[in-house]
């Protein structure tokens, strides 16, 4: 799956501890997929990371452009 990082997501994927590889297993096999109750160009996924005790990790991405783009992302 092709995708590229805001400069936003990118800094805040450094601040909050966040590796890439979890961004794209999030975004390759989600365990959940949200549409956002605000911007219908944007979409959630949600994926447990085993290495962060299972915690969700929430990733939006603009999902109407190609690569799509990946605008924030965090643990819930």
């Amino acid at each position: 799956m092709r995708y590229h990082l805001s400069d936003h997501a990118r800094k805040r994927l450094l601040k909050r501890g966040i590796s890439e590889e979890w961004i794209a297993q999030a975004l390759s096999s989600p365990d959940t997929t949200e549409n956002d109750e605000e911007d219908a160009d944007l979409a959630h996924v949600l994926k447990a990371i085993p290495e962060k005790g299972f915690r969700r990790l929430r990733v939006i991405y603009n999902e109407t452009i190609e690569p799509m783009i990946v605008v924030t992302a965090y643990f819930d």
